[in-house]
């Protein structure tokens, strides 16, 4: 985690175990997600309004899902070897509208784009993948993905985690039409913390699976009769968090912004091929991509008649 991030934490509840509502107000308390959404859209090239902050990557994505709610006709498209949370969610939601989830088998520990858009038909609600896949680092093009996507009328909907704040992401350049991402990875924020991107042509018409008090436009309203969602992303806001988080991970962030994801992209590639070097040196056996097109900063090896786990103890 990024040392800023840490010491605005601390500042912040701090402050709160002091002051107590007598700094954070009412007013405080409906505006704490501010700053998050400008340093969010400006990561990736978006607008404040149709970011959303959130505890985890998978509370977002479970609401979205459930907003989106693929129909018994329809089907959901993502990766067998794609991280749990990013499928659980719409496998729950197939659980009770029966649609069929469609998971792209892998190849030698590689996932060809082509096969995935080969699960894509005129069925298809979604498409729903990691940018980077946790295991091997591979990255996907979300370009082609999105054009995929779109010649079928699905949503691309796409988990960064494992890459918001490492690569360059640009949403007016390649138009999916939601991304999210957790805050403790590349992002270097705290647990506890995410972000979601939606597309104004996706929140306008979904109503989100999760709901609390600051799901109405009027938080303070407290009024129990009736939902009056506000505009644009932040209906998917819906209740408190742990706020310190959100302002850590906005430092976080502001951060890198500050740096340049395009500087640290480049830095880290030059990082991992002296990695790649070094585990070559030693006979490792390299099982993450390679080439430009789909390696990223994370790279998946391992040593013939080695434990893996005595690698991990002797690291430590």
């Amino acid at each position: 985690m990024y040392s800023g991030a840490e010491q605005i934490i601390t500042e912040w509840i701090a402050d709160v175990a002091q002051n107590g509502s007598n700094n954070f107000d009412d007013h405080a308390e409906e505006n704490v997600f501010k700053d998050l959404h400008r340093a969010a859209a400006h990561l990736i090239n978006a607008t404040t309004d149709d970011i959303a902050a959130g505890s985890s990557a998978t509370e977002l994505l479970c609401s979205l899902a459930w907003a989106v709610s693929p129909e018994k006709d329809q089907n959901v498209v993502s990766t067998e070897i794609v991280f749990p949370s990013t499928v659980y969610p719409w496998q729950r939601v197939a659980n009770s509208t029966g649609c069929e989830i469609r998971l792209a088998k892998e190849k030698s520990n590689f996932m060809h784009t082509d096969d995935i858009i080969a699960l894509i038909d005129q069925h298809t609600a979604v498409v729903c993948i990691s940018h980077v896949e946790y295991g091997n680092g591979q990255t996907f093009d979300l370009q082609l993905l999105a054009e995929a996507a779109q010649d079928h009328d699905a949503l691309l909907v796409v988990d960064a985690t494992q890459s918001a704040g490492a690569i360059p992401i640009d949403i007016q350049a390649c138009p999916v039409d939601a991304l999210i991402s957790g805050a403790y990875k590349w992002l270097c924020g705290p647990f506890g913390a995410a972000f979601m991107y939606v597309a104004p042509h996706l929140s306008e018409k979904l109503e989100p699976g999760l709901v609390g008090f600051r799901s109405h436009k009027n938080m303070w309203e407290l009024d129990a009769s009736r939902i009056d969602y506000p505009q644009a992303a932040q209906k998917f806001e819906f209740s408190t968090m742990a706020f310190g988080c959100a302002v850590g991970l906005t430092r976080a962030i502001d951060f890198l912004n500050e740096v340049g994801v395009e500087k640290i992209f480049q830095y880290n590639r030059q990082l991992a091929d002296v990695l790649i070097r070094g585990l070559r040196s030693r006979d490792a056996v390299i099982t993450s991509p390679l080439d430009d097109e789909n390696r990223s900063s994370i790279v998946t090896a391992y040593f013939e008649n080695i434990d893996s786990k005595e690698i991990i103890t002797g690291l430590k």
